[in-house]
């Protein structure tokens, strides 16, 4: 048998030993899809199989370790989306003084259309808008190259303006432009 036939033998009983625990703990812990995560979980497992542990317990140890962090990260793309919503929730309240009246108009349009967004696109455009990274750097953050990213970065402008109507509002400031005070 050779070294390829023995690993995928291996990462089988792998993969039937601990699916459904996995599916489990997945479950018990987030409301993301189970079986997606588990098997997001094996996927990573099987290009990196030689640093998996031969040991059968240590090998699910393994793919815990690596769902653990999977749903670790999931929680905090929710989070800081959850957070960035608030923040565009809470700007009309920040710049709600005399005179800027049209403002607070405009971003409450904004943050309407930004709700309707997908979240792929929210990601895109907070990258570059609230977080101010470069194109390469926020190409490298979602595992995609600048050129990609910056596809990715029209398009979701062009969704956002679509949203916004024929009369996009006219926002201006640093506050507005770099989504911080």
């Amino acid at each position: 048998m050779s070294d390829t036939s023995e690993a995928e033998s291996a990462f089988r009983g792998l993969f039937e030993s601990a699916y459904s625990d996995v599916v489990r703990y997945v479950g018990r812990r987030t409301t993301d899809d189970p079986e997606d995560l588990a098997a997001e979980a094996l996927t990573i497992a099987w290009p990196r199989w030689s640093e998996v542990p031969t040991d059968p317990t240590e090998a699910r140890a393994y793919v815990f370790g690596v769902t653990r962090r999977l749903i670790l990260a999931s929680q905090s793309r929710s989070a800081r989306r959850s957070a960035l919503a608030v923040r565009l929730a809470e700007r009309p309240a920040e710049l709600a003084t005399p005179g800027h009246e049209e403002e607070v108009l405009a971003l409450v349009d904004l943050r309407q259309a930004w709700s309707l967004l997908d979240a792929k696109h929210q990601e895109v455009l907070a990258l570059s808008v609230l977080e101010g990274l470069p194109s390469a750097a926020a190409g490298r953050a979602l595992g995609i190259s600048a050129v990609a990213y910056r596809i990715r970065l029209s398009r979701a402008r062009a969704a956002l303006l679509a949203l916004l109507g024929d009369d996009p509002p006219t926002l201006t400031g640093p506050l507005v432009l770099r989504g911080r005070p």
